[in-house]
């Protein structure tokens, strides 16, 4: 009778325990933080981000850069332990909880590689100390920039946009390849700092100026000079990627996250506008583009418009792949193709589409018109911290599509009867 008893008050409180909600680990301080990067050599890179939420089921982290608030991955806690991922870094934070305090590092998911110290403290909502230096100058303006690293020759031109308020300095820098997105910083004196960071690796610039309004400074390693130029420009975006003689479409036999082969010859593509975009679910600029591009489909796809992107990742494994490319649809609700293209490395992407004259950048964008061919190739990405640069971007992007819209109704009747959508 004793064990029978014993028996039944065991299984009455199983029953309970699994009808009782499980109880969400209260959460660290909602509000801003401070966190600080303690590099190799002794540099600390400061960067900010805000938390919402009360508890680790609700709670969101979002990295501050200038007007951007950049949404961590889905974050977990064990004890007195919080874990930050960075999914399309394969980074994340793994972090010990203090009283409004959090020490830990930067590190692989995998562990592999070196992890970089990070400490934070709640409240505080500066960036860069202030050292009670009042700016010398304002440095606001667009520049022509040469980075250098030893023994670089001629070194590398970018366009550095720059943007004073007070102390406070927001800038990007332009290259043919991209923007290096969102930099905030301060003026102390004649000397200026900037830092961002979004998940990878931490940007850190810092650097001076004189009298005249040259700029000389240094980030990763590089040396930089930057000369105020109205009219700095870089080359056109639409001239460094073209296809070679003798070409005049693009294709591909490529396959989706489910092995099904993907072509430019399929049904689904027969009479559209297509747009095919070049990239990796690792890439910053990319993530700039995904943020352009998966609403602007799901607001144009009944046009007769179909979007492509081509994901080259960082490995090859297909559980990797799978997971890589699906968590980048899911974050940026992606509702056009994607198709796995294979190692992010930008000869082997060259070698993979023969027609190409070269290829020197994730992303890049190519418009095809209804017939299969290429009317132009975008180098780069000018994404949302370029401010009007982006701006015509978009403008750009938009007369291309209605431009061969129009085009290919115009060019015979046969076209307009069978186009699924090639008016507005």
């Amino acid at each position: 009778m004793k064990n029978f008893i014993n028996k039944t008050i065991l299984a009455a409180l199983s029953i309970f325990a699994a009808a009782t909600p499980v109880l969400a680990q209260s959460f660290i301080p909602e509000g801003t933080w401070r966190g600080v990067f303690h590099q190799a050599n002794g540099t600390e890179v400061p960067f900010n981000f805000e938390v919402k939420g009360k508890t680790t089921a609700t709670g969101k982290i979002y990295l501050l850069n200038g007007d951007e608030h950049f949404e961590t991955g889905q974050i977990s806690q064990k004890g007195d332990s919080l874990f930050v991922p960075f999914d399309q870094f394969d980074n994340e934070f793994a972090l010990k909880i203090g009283d409004k305090q959090l020490s830990g590092v930067l590190r692989k998911k995998d562990r592999s590689g070196r992890a970089t110290p990070v400490d934070a403290t709640f409240g505080e909502t500066f960036r860069f100390a202030d050292n009670g230096e009042k700016p010398t100058a304002d440095i606001s303006g667009t520049y022509d920039v040469v980075f250098k690293s030893r023994g670089d020759g001629d070194g590398e031109k970018k366009v550095g946009l720059f943007k004073q308020k007070g102390s406070k300095l927001y800038a990007t820098f332009l290259s043919i390849t991209g923007d290096s997105r969102f930099l905030e910083g301060v003026v102390q004196g004649n000397k200026f700092y900037l830092s961002s960071f979004i998940g990878s690796s931490a940007g850190y610039y810092t650097g001076t100026f004189d009298a005249s309004g040259q700029l000389t400074g240094s980030s990763g390693g590089q040396q930089f000079t930057a000369t105020k130029n109205a009219a700095a420009a870089l080359p056109d975006p639409y001239k460094l990627t073209y296809l070679k003689d003798g070409y005049t479409s693009f294709d591909f036999s490529l396959p989706d996250v489910e092995g099904n082969k993907v072509s430019l010859k399929d049904e689904k593509f027969k009479n559209k506008v297509v747009i095919v975009t070049i990239g990796g679910t690792w890439c910053p600029n990319c993530i700039d583009e995904a943020g352009f591009v998966a609403p602007w489909y799901k607001k144009n796809k009944s046009r007769g418009v179909e979007v492509v992107g081509v994901q080259f990742e960082r490995k090859t494994d297909a559980a990797y792949v799978k997971t890589a490319m699906e968590n980048f649809k899911k974050r940026f609700g992606i509702e056009y193709t994607e198709v796995f293209g294979g190692l992010a490395d930008k000869k082997a992407v060259a070698a993979s589409f023969p027609a190409l004259n070269t290829f020197l950048s994730f992303p890049t964008i190519l418009f095809i018109d209804k017939k299969g061919n290429v009317a132009k190739i975008y180098t780069g990405f000018t994404g949302p911290a370029t401010g009007i640069y982006y701006k015509q971007f978009i403008k750009e992007f938009n007369d291309e599509v209605d431009h061969l819209l129009k085009e290919d109704v115009a060019s015979s009747s046969t076209a307009v009867a069978t186009s699924t959508g090639g008016t507005r």
